[in-house]
């Protein structure tokens, strides 16, 4: 199984990756792990990978862009484009991740991980990118990198031939508490939010737009559109 992570921040994952576990998974090929710098991904001098959100409000946003590019490049490159593969965002709005889920994820031959920074990522990264949104639980980080890691070893665990005796005796255990559990948990998830440019086209064909409420200066107005898209996630179902 091979992990891609998409990241601002590259450096944060050498020492514990190279530790454990994960290190014994990587020294047998059980599993690669791919790190990519957003930056590589950006057009300017400056490798701006983030902007003020339209329509205002605090802090700076992930744009589209380099994300789509990255993400882009690392699909051409899978050696056999047919084989299961899922594009995350990590993010504080999405679904929680669980055990169930880290079960599901494990028949995934490529696992595209997006790691979200600032105060959010352009909406339509989760809307047209990634195939999911994942939280690790209900409180907040500076970023996915953490996020990120909790996943990769969550989903190695399951990997044949990663765990000794010992630790699989536990696994099993846990695998049956799983099974009791209904996961039916739900919260609250913050509104999208977008970012320059206004109007993104990967393919000539295709324009992925921002909302136009955001671009009318109407702060009431703003305002209740943010208010009435802050809706609650399900953790129900999640189809590989």
């Amino acid at each position: 199984m091979t992990f891609h992570i998409v990241t601002i921040f590259p450096n944060i994952f050498d020492s514990y990756l190279k530790e454990g576990l994960l290190k014994r998974a990587r020294e047998k090929g059980l599993i690669e792990i791919k790190i990519h710098n957003l930056r590589d991904f950006t057009d300017d001098k400056r490798k701006t990978v983030d902007d003020k959100p339209f329509g205002g409000g605090p802090g700076m946003v992930l744009k589209v862009e380099p994300i789509y590019k990255a993400v882009q490049l690392i699909k051409s490159k899978i050696q056999n484009p047919k084989s299961k593969q899922k594009v995350i965002l990590l993010s504080a709005k999405g679904r929680k991740f669980d055990q169930k889920m880290a079960y599901q994820l494990s028949e995934v031959s490529n696992l595209i991980l997006i790691c979200g920074r600032y105060e959010g990522v352009d909406e339509r990264v989760a809307k047209y990118i990634a195939d999911k949104e994942i939280s690790i639980g209900d409180y907040i980080l500076s970023g996915g990198e953490l996020a990120a890691m909790v996943i990769i070893e969550a989903i190695t665990r399951l990997i044949p031939g990663t765990l000794g005796n010992k630790e699989s005796i536990e696994e099993r255990r846990f695998e049956k508490t799983c099974k009791l559990s209904n996961f039916q948990t739900y919260k609250l998830g913050s509104y999208p939010v977008y970012t320059r440019p206004e109007i993104f086209e990967p393919k000539l064909s295709l324009k992925w737009k921002v909302p136009k409420i955001l671009l009318s200066g109407n702060h009431k107005k703003i305002e209740e559109w943010r208010k009435n898209r802050r809706v609650k996630k399900g953790n129900k179902s999640f189809n590989t």
